[in-house]
C-alpha cells in the first residue's frame, strides 16, 4: 500500500503507529482532519487478518468520522484508533493504559472513545492515562452511559423527516416500518416507532429479540430474507452494512430507506440505483450521529437534555439534505457529502484568512 499517496488523495494530516513491547499494544491512530476541532473517532479492537487491513480500516473509518463530525454540526474533526487482537482474549489493563499513553502524546488533537471491540470500561482504564476520552462508564463524573438510546432517538427523528419528505407528513400512525436487527439501537428505534403508532414488521438474528418485539410492541416477525420482500413505507437497516447490494435493491418495496446501520449501501452506485427507483435514502452518516452528538456533549460538562436537543436536530440535518440533493439534481449520498464537506471548507477558508503572515 503506497501509504503516502493515499494519505495525499484524500489529505489525511497524520497516522500514528504505536507499539508496546511489554503490554503488547500494537495500534494504529489516524487524524483525518482537524479543521473544525480535534478528531474524535472511536477506538475499535479487532484481530485483522493484515497490518495493511488495519490501517486501511483507521483511514477509511477517520474520514468517515470527519464527514459525521462535520455533518452533525460538532465542532470536531474526525479521527479514529485501531488495536489489534482479539477483544475476547487480549484485553488488558496494561495494553489500554499503553494506549491511553499514546493518546495523551498527542496533546489533544484526538480524542477516543469506545467502539466495536471496546466499551466503556476499557475508556475507564484508558481514562487513568489521558484526559482526551469520553464515553466512559455509566456512574463515573461527566458521563453519558450507554450511545445506544441516543442513536436510536436520532434515527427516529430521521425516519420522521423522511416522512415528511416523501409523503408530506412526519406522522408515523398508519405507517409500516420493515426494521431489520434488533440490537441496542435496532430496539429502541423499533419502541420510538411503535408508540408512534407504526405497524412494525421486524427481523433479527436473535429469535429472543424478535419474541420480545413481537410481545411488547405488537410486531410481526418475518425471517431474516423476507424483511427484504415486505410491502411498506419504510425500511430501516439496523444491522450489518452492505445491506444495499444488487441482491437485495432490486427486492426492496419501500419508498423510504432510513436506519441505524452503518456504510448500508455496498457501492455508491446502489445510491444512484435508489433514486433512479424513487426511493428516498436517509444517509446513514446523518442519520445515526445521535451516537456520537451525544459522546461529545461530553466535552462541555455532560448535559443530557442539552445533548437531546442536539440529536433531535438529525431531523433538520436530513432536511438540509434532502434540500441540497434537491437544488443541484444530485443523490441524497452525494448530498451529505456535500453538506459536510461545505462546512469543513467554510471554516478552512475563515482560518486561512486570519493566518498570520
Amino acid at each position: 500500500m503506497d501509504i503516502f499517496a493515499h494519505m495525499e488523495r484524500y489529505d489525511y494530516e497524520q497516522l500514528v503507529f504505536c507499539q508496546d513491547k511489554t503490554s503488547g499494544l500494537k495500534a494504529v491512530i489516524c487524524v483525518h482532519n482537524t479543521a473544525l476541532g480535534p478528531a474524535l473517532g472511536g477506538c475499535r479492537l479487532w484481530n485483522y487478518a493484515s497490518e495493511e487491513a488495519a490501517i486501511v480500516d483507521a483511514l477509511r473509518l477517520a474520514r468517515g468520522m470527519t464527514y459525521k463530525n462535520a455533518a452533525a454540526g460538532l465542532n470536531l474533526g474526525g479521527g479514529k484508533a485501531v488495536i489489534i487482537g482479539d477483544a475476547r482474549r487480549d484485553k488488558t489493563e496494561a495494553l489500554f493504559r499503553a494506549f491511553g499513553r499514546y493518546v495523551q502524546s498527542l496533546g489533544g488533537r484526538y480524542i477516543t472513545a469506545e467502539d466495536v471491540g471496546t466499551s466503556p470500561e476499557d475508556m475507564d482504564v484508558i481514562a487513568l492515562e489521558t484526559e482526551h476520552v469520553c464515553g466512559v462508564s455509566a456512574g463515573t463524573a461527566g458521563s453519558s452511559g450507554d450511545p445506544s438510546p441516543a442513536t436510536a432517538y436520532g434515527v427516529y427523528r430521521g425516519i420522521k423527516a423522511c416522512c415528511q419528505e416523501a409523503f408530506g407528513d412526519e406522522s408515523l400512525k398508519g405507517r409500516t416500518v420493515a426494521l431489520q436487527g434488533l440490537g441496542h439501537v435496532g430496539s429502541n428505534v423499533a419502541r420510538h416507532l411503535a408508540e408512534d403508532g407504526a405497524r412494525l414488521m421486524v427481523t433479527d438474528i436473535n429469535p429472543l429479540a424478535v419474541e420480545k418485539a413481537v410481545k411488547d410492541l405488537g410486531a410481526t416477525a418475518v425471517t431474516t430474507d423476507e424483511i427484504f420482500d415486505v410491502e411498506c413505507d419504510v425500511f430501516a437497516p439496523c444491522a450489518l452494512g452492505a445491506v444495499i447490494n444488487d441482491d437485495t435493491l432490486p427486492r426492496l418495496k419501500c419508498r423510504v430507506l432510513a436506519g441505524a446501520a452503518n456504510n448500508q449501501l455496498k457501492e455508491d452506485r446502489h445510491g444512484d440505483a435508489l433514486t433512479a427507483r424513487g426511493i428516498l435514502y436517509a444517509p446513514d452518516f446523518i442519520i445515526n450521529a445521535g451516537g456520537v452528538i451525544n459522546v461529545a456533549d461530553e466535552l462541555e460538562g455532560y448535559n443530557r437534555e442539552r445533548a437531546y436537543r442536539k440529536v433531535a436536530a438529525v431531523y433538520d440535518n436530513l432536511m438540509k439534505v434532502f434540500e441540497i440533493a434537491k437544488r443541484e439534481n444530485i443523490p441524497t449520498y452525494k448530498a451529505a457529502d456535500r453538506m459536510a464537506e461545505e462546512r469543513i471548507d467554510t471554516v478552512s477558508r475563515v482560518q486561512r484568512k486570519y493566518l498570520p503572515r
